[in-house]
């Protein structure tokens, strides 16, 4: 049962998660201006893997707002496939916390 105290950890926990979904919302927005501007992109293989180390609300974020790889199938399928470990961990924590 949540107790309504949150422990320092946490705090540390939830600023460097914030910190990498900034990162990597910015990381898609560069990558879709170098796509325009025909510069080096950022490998599709890196930009899931920020997915997949905790940056999936920046990087849907970013695909959203910078119109970018929204179309692309064989991206957005593995982009759901490292999301959907995260979205567990979440629902599972609040299960957790709040029942």
């Amino acid at each position: 049962m949540f107790s309504g105290a949150v422990p320092p950890w946490a705090s540390v926990l939830f600023g460097l998660g914030a910190a990498l979904n900034l990162v990597t919302f910015f990381v898609y927005g560069w990558d879709k201006r170098q796509a325009k501007l025909g510069g080096d992109r950022v490998p599709e293989k890196k930009l899931w893997l920020l997915i997949l180390i905790g940056g999936g609300a920046g990087a849907w974020a970013g695909m959203q707002v910078f119109r970018h790889k929204t179309r692309k199938t064989s991206f957005i399928l593995p982009a759901i496939a490292c999301t959907l470990p995260w979205v567990a961990l979440v629902g599972f924590v609040a299960y957790r916390s709040f029942s």
